[in-house]
Order: C-alpha cells, then sequence, then structure tokens
C-alpha cells in the first residue's frame, strides 16, 4: 500500500459471551466462521471493511445480544504498511486453507464418480445426490469466491476444478441416460 488512503480498513468485533449455555458461543463462532472473520484471539475477531461481510457481522452482533453477551466493532487499520501487510497475509492465508479444503472436496467429488462409473451404478437415485453434491460445490465455491476479497493464489485452482468436477457430472448423467434408455426405463 503506498498511502494510508489505500490501506485497507478492517472490522475488529470484541465479544464476550456469558460461559453457559455455550450453543450461544457457539452460533455466533459459527456465523463467524461462516463469513470467513479472521480470529485474533478468544472473542476478537477481524474482518476487511467490506460490504460482502456487513450481513454476517450484523448477524454475529445480533446473536451476541440476543444471548446477553456484548459486542464492540472497531474500525482499525495497520499502523505501518508492515502491520497492514501482515494483517492481510493473515486473511489471505486463512482463505488458502479454506480453498485447499474445497480442492480437497473436489478431489473426493469426482474420486466418487469415478467409483459409480467404475461399479457401473448408473440410476437416478445416485444421478440426482451427485447434482445435490455438485451443487454443494457451487454454492462453496461462490462464498469463498466472495470473502476472498485479496484473491489467494488457490482461487484459479478452484475455480478449474469446479469446472472439471461439472464436466464429470455431465458426463455421469449422460451415462446414466444411456443406461436407463438401454434397458428400457423411461427417464423423465
Amino acid at each position: 500500500m503506498t498511502s494510508s488512503e489505500d490501506a485497507v480498513r478492517w472490522l475488529v468485533l470484541v465479544i464476550r459471551l456469558p460461559v453457559e449455555p455455550s450453543r450461544h458461543r457457539v452460533a455466533v463462532w459459527r456465523e463467524l466462521r461462516k463469513i470467513g472473520a479472521l480470529s485474533l484471539g478468544q472473542g476478537v475477531w477481524a474482518v476487511p471493511e467490506v460490504p460482502v461481510f456487513a450481513d454476517g457481522v450484523r448477524r454475529a452482533l445480533e446473536l451476541t445480544d440476543s444471548a446477553g453477551g456484548q459486542g464492540v466493532t472497531l474500525l482499525a487499520s495497520g499502523r505501518s504498511p508492515d502491520d497492514a501487510a501482515r494483517f492481510q497475509e493473515m486473511f489471505t492465508a486463512a482463505r488458502s486453507a479454506d480453498w485447499a479444503e474445497f480442492l480437497a472436496d473436489c478431489g473426493k467429488f469426482e474420486a466418487e464418480i469415478a467409483k459409480e462409473i467404475r461399479i457401473a451404478k448408473f440410476t437416478l437415485a445416485e444421478l440426482e445426490e451427485e447434482e445435490q453434491s455438485l451443487e454443494r460445490l457451487r454454492r462453496w465455491h461462490r462464498d469463498l469466491t466472495a470473502r476472498d476479497v485479496f484473491g489467494a493464489p488457490e482461487a484459479a485452482e478452484a475455480g478449474t476444478r469446479l469446472k472439471q468436477c461439472t464436466a464429470a457430472c455431465e458426463d455421469y448423467a449422460e451415462r446414466v441416460f444411456a443406461a436407463l434408455h438401454a434397458t428400457g426405463q423411461d427417464p423423465s
């Protein structure tokens, strides 16, 4: 960053919740993890101050309030360009970990399709299950893309892998319909 005007600003959330019941802490934690907030320590989270995070921050604060807790949101930036860069690197590293998990699930999806083809399990029920799994990957990719505001290096590979998963599912669908047609079953 070359000037303070270019520096990324961060929302830092400081959240205190009652110890019991634990479900409130878990709900807030899940909401913050869902939006990709960076955990800085117990009850301290940060996200870049960009619109994609606004609803999730609001929901986390509402959950905190409804649980009888306290939530404070601070606006922050790095004290120096090095501090700002380190914070951005921490956030991007967290997104890289998310992308790595996504890529692993793409591998599992492709392996599952390959197994169904290998054992010739060409049923509409199995196709529907695989299509649901593909839709879950698409939603996950969309969510990760939205919160990867600095562009983790794994994002491009993830887009390519999702296309490969889509092609594998389309190929499997064609095989299912061909098998059903060959046995005289009406797939419609």
